[in-house]
């Protein structure tokens, strides 16, 4: 007889998902291995991109006496910090379901389970969601300053001793914010807290970008002396946050100036942070998931914008119109989607405002630089409208859940819903990329050629990024998913997120040739060569034509097999 009074541990609870991980994956499904070798491809090629333009970029540093050390760590610092905010903000949402919302959760805290085990398997489940995509994106980044910098074996060892603790760190403090948030806010209101998630996390957007002040590096002569510019690289941005730890941590042992305190301060303040959240946990834990428990009370009613968009949609037919006025009402009733709107301008708003800053006046600063910068803008740009694309047409697919029989049982076609799906996305991202292209060109002042490609370009990656976002979402669906904000960080959502970089990257490669003999021919007074430009312009065009139709094609023939 088994041993009644022996509790389950960790394992035994992180058990089940593991074995469901493993049989979805074993599962046999038609055209499976193609998506899987499409996968591996795709992975591939956006690591090797990752590697190569950041290993010259590192090389260069490397060969700098004195200053290229301190530019490598301030820009490993730079990306630290944004992968900090992203593993905060991902844990908090990914806790939110793995504390409160799960299907199993009943179960468990029904069951003869210790306070202590639950808390530290939802923990590793919490850490494993929200962790591994970032992982993913570091792995190339740290490969190529260990071999820019002659780091050898022993980097990776001292790279992972490092990044797990800057992981749990995160985690530990996402959970415990969404414990706290869940004890405050109403019983009925539990699934609203992710607005007041995405203010304060595009307060921290704020905060940090602004602490860092990287348009002062721009700026060299606007120091005193060059003794005042090196103690700048320096002296440590922020010495109290885990991100300065870990560069410190690398760049020490890249050095070989290896320093034992900071990789110390990252691991006792991981274990203290999990010591803490666990005794929240232990405190605030019942009391908030009896509140997550109960329901959301919500009227239905027609509204004056329903009405209004009702008379705007009339011409596409009552079929078309009530699609699309349907999309509307699930993206404004889901408040973990519409929520994140106020994230979004906040970060919209910062990306402007650096811009802003850059330095694009002074001795140096040619007719050539000032319309470059706008081009190189585009890709930046691509990178935001794909990250928007992510979060808010990724998602489109899988949000339709349990009712997806209900749309397959109407007379709507597949066609038509995939389409309505991608112009209720597109046409307001449209409308953002183009205010972002025109305030910034406006903000540098650029000449109307280059302020034509720019609007140009962007609204051709704004038709390919979001036919491959719901043409990706499509072909990943997750309609088990019990909050909408944990699709976009899914395995698809990367995979999308490495394709748009791939697409945007080739977009670029494209129109550099003409934009290079545009701005050449304008600053020596040159022949513009009009055929080269021509060529250049219609391949990029071509390449966002196709990735805008093709996937949304493949995209509904997925549909399809999935209905049979």
């Amino acid at each position: 007889m088994p041993d009644v009074r022996r509790r389950p541990g960790v394992r035994h609870l992180l058990l089940p998902k593991w074995w469901t991980a493993r049989a979805r994956a074993h599962r046999s499904e038609k055209g499976r291995g193609l998506r899987l070798a499409f996968l591996g491809a795709v992975g591939m090629l956006f690591w090797s991109f990752a590697f190569g333009a950041l290993h010259r970029v590192l090389r260069y540093f490397a060969a700098a006496p004195e200053i290229g050390g301190l530019l490598a760590s301030k820009l490993m610092g730079l990306l630290f910090v944004s992968f900090l905010g992203i593993l905060l903000l991902s844990n908090v949402i990914s806790s939110l379901s793995a504390f409160f919302l799960a299907r199993d959760l009943e179960l468990l805290v029904a069951a003869p389970v210790d306070w202590l085990t639950l808390y530290l398997a939802r923990l590793k489940e919490t850490l494993l969601h929200s962790s591994w995509m970032v992982v993913l994106m570091a792995v190339p980044i740290l490969t190529a300053y260990g071999v820019a910098f002659h780091g050898g074996i022993g980097f990776a060892a001292v790279a992972v001793a490092a990044f797990v603790p800057f992981a749990i760190i995160p985690t530990a403090v996402g959970a415990a914010i969404t414990l706290i948030l869940v004890n405050v806010f109403p019983a009925r209101r539990t699934r609203d807290i992710l607005s007041v998630i995405g203010v304060l996390a595009a307060g921290g957007v704020v905060v940090l970008v602004r602490m860092i002040r990287p348009e002062q590096l721009a700026r060299p002569e606007g120091f005193r002396s060059l003794v005042d510019f090196i103690a700048v690289l320096r002296g440590p941005t922020a010495p109290y946050l885990p991100n300065e730890w870990l560069q410190r941590t690398l760049m020490g042992w890249l050095d070989g100036r290896f320093d034992p305190l900071p990789l110390y301060m990252l691991w006792s303040t991981a274990a203290a942070f999990v010591v803490l959240g666990a005794l929240l946990h232990r405190a605030l834990f019942a009391a908030g998931f009896t509140k997550a428990q109960e329901g959301n009370q919500r009227s239905s009613r027609a509204s004056a914008t329903d009405s209004a968009l009702s008379r705007m949609l009339a011409p596409w037919g009552t079929r078309r119109r009530e699609l699309i006025l349907k999309e509307v009402r699930v993206f404004f009733r889901d408040t973990t989607q519409w929520s994140q709107l106020i994230l979004l301008a906040v970060l919209v708003a910062v990306y402007v405002a650096n811009i802003r800053f850059l330095p694009l006046t002074g001795d140096g600063v040619t007719f050539f630089i000032v319309n470059l910068i706008p081009f190189l803008n585009l890709a930046l740009a691509g990178l935001v409208l794909a990250s928007i694309a992510a979060r808010f047409l990724f998602p489109a697919v899988s949000l339709e859940g349990r009712t997806w029989w209900l749309l397959r049982a109407s007379a709507l076609s597949l066609r038509e819903m995939l389409w309505a799906k991608f112009w209720v996305g597109t046409l307001p991202l449209l409308v953002l990329a183009l205010a972002i292209v025109g305030v910034t060109n406006t903000l540098l002042q650029v000449d109307p050629f280059m302020y034509a490609v720019s609007v140009g370009s962007i609204t051709l990656l704004t038709f390919a990024l979001s036919g491959l976002a719901v043409a990706f979402g499509t072909v990943f669906p997750r309609f088990e998913t019990e909050n909408a904000a944990q699709i976009p960080t899914s395995f698809g959502g990367l995979l999308y997120m490495m394709t748009a970089v791939t697409v945007i990257g080739a977009v670029m490669v494209l129109e550099a040739r003409p934009v290079y003999a545009y701005l050449s021919a304008q600053t020596f007074s040159e022949r513009v060569d009009r055929s080269g430009m021509v060529i250049g312009f219609s391949l990029a065009a071509a390449v966002c034509l196709a990735v805008t139709f093709i996937p949304l094609r493949l995209a509904q023939r997925r549909l399809e097999t999935i209905e049979h």
